[in-house]
């Protein structure tokens, strides 16, 4: 009432002629005291905890503690903010991780062979145990796999090889199984379980720029050597190459004339290793030779990205060459 009453006194001064200054007037108005604060204030004052009524009780004022109270505000948000930030760039990572298995899920040459264990992006996220075992499943039950093992089979068949396997569709069907269990068994202690426990990336890391050679020499080298989990950094592939000497070695016990000792285990172990330099090799050029034949980019233009980055990083090495000198 007291505010309404003030303003109006102004409005009537306002739409009236100018009057002279009266001090006294001035001094009568001076010492008119303060009008009394609501009952519901009190109320809250009294009822409130004593931090909440100190802190009504400031005046919102720019010289006054009004803005303590907002950098309180503003420290709380902040707090929180950290408390949350770990969560959500865990979670991230695990939303980039599953985006990436789902898009190598998808990935072939030539639209047959499988190209699940290759990876077209730098900077990959580590996959989890789950995820590891997951894309060794998905190429388990391909049907390429089942191709493979026919094929194997046939052709061991015709050679007459493993004779205790025996001839004839009980034969052929027993060579598939163990030429099936050979690929299974290989790839699931490589590609899953010693990676989970060693904490190893099964993937290939496809380079997709410099000179021929360089690749190729990559390619070859990553059969043994692959990145860490944690930290990203390059280590002997210790999945890769136990994993088929182990695998060689269980071999023996479904395969009839199975009766090699450790040391033959190990060489064939080693043989199979080598072997998949080949497969490496392939997966490194087939996008290059994807887009030369059929004019399609199985990278989706991310080897165009990995080779202007690598042009920049090279011109700036030179210009901070050129400043040395």
């Amino acid at each position: 009432m007291a505010f309404l009453g003030v303003t109006s006194c102004l409005f009537a001064q306002g739409t009236g002629p100018p009057t002279p200054a009266d001090p006294a007037a001035a001094t009568s108005q001076a010492e008119i005291p303060d009008a009394p604060a609501p009952q519901i204030e009190v109320a809250l004052a009294v009822e409130s905890p004593p931090g909440q009524a100190q802190n009504a009780q400031q005046p919102t004022t720019e010289s006054g503690p009004a803005p303590a109270a907002s950098g309180d505000a503003a420290q709380s948000s902040s707090n929180s903010q950290n408390s949350l930030q770990q969560p959500d760039t865990q979670e991230t990572k695990h939303q980039k991780a599953e985006e990436e298995v789902r898009e190598q899920e998808h990935q072939r040459m030539a639209g047959i062979v499988p190209s699940f264990n290759v990876t077209y992006h730098s900077d990959a996220v580590s996959l989890s145990p789950a995820e590891k075992f997951r894309l060794e499943y998905r190429a388990a039950i391909d049907p390429y796999t089942f191709s493979i093992a026919a094929i194997v089979a046939g052709l061991g068949e015709a050679e007459d090889s493993n004779t205790g396997f025996g001839w004839g569709p009980g034969g052929f069907a027993k060579r598939a199984a163990a030429a099936y269990g050979d690929n299974v068994i290989g790839n699931t202690l490589g590609n899953a379980l010693l990676p989970s426990i060693l904490h190893q990336d099964p993937r290939y890391y496809r380079l997709g720029h410099g000179s021929i050679h360089h690749r190729f020499f990559y390619a070859v080298a990553t059969t043994f050597i692959c990145k860490h989990d944690n930290t990203g950094k390059w280590e002997p592939n210790y999945s890769n190459v136990l994993g088929n000497i182990i695998a060689g070695e269980i071999s023996n016990l479904y395969y009839p004339d199975g009766n090699s000792n450790f040391g033959q285990a190990i060489g064939n172990g080693l043989t199979v290793t080598i072997e998949g330099t080949f497969g490496a090799t392939l997966q490194e050029f087939w996008p290059d030779i994807s887009r030369r034949f059929f004019h399609k980019d199985p990278t989706h233009g991310l080897d165009a990205q990995a080779q202007d980055a690598a042009a920049k990083q090279k011109k700036q090495q030179e210009k901070n060459q050129k400043n040395q000198e």
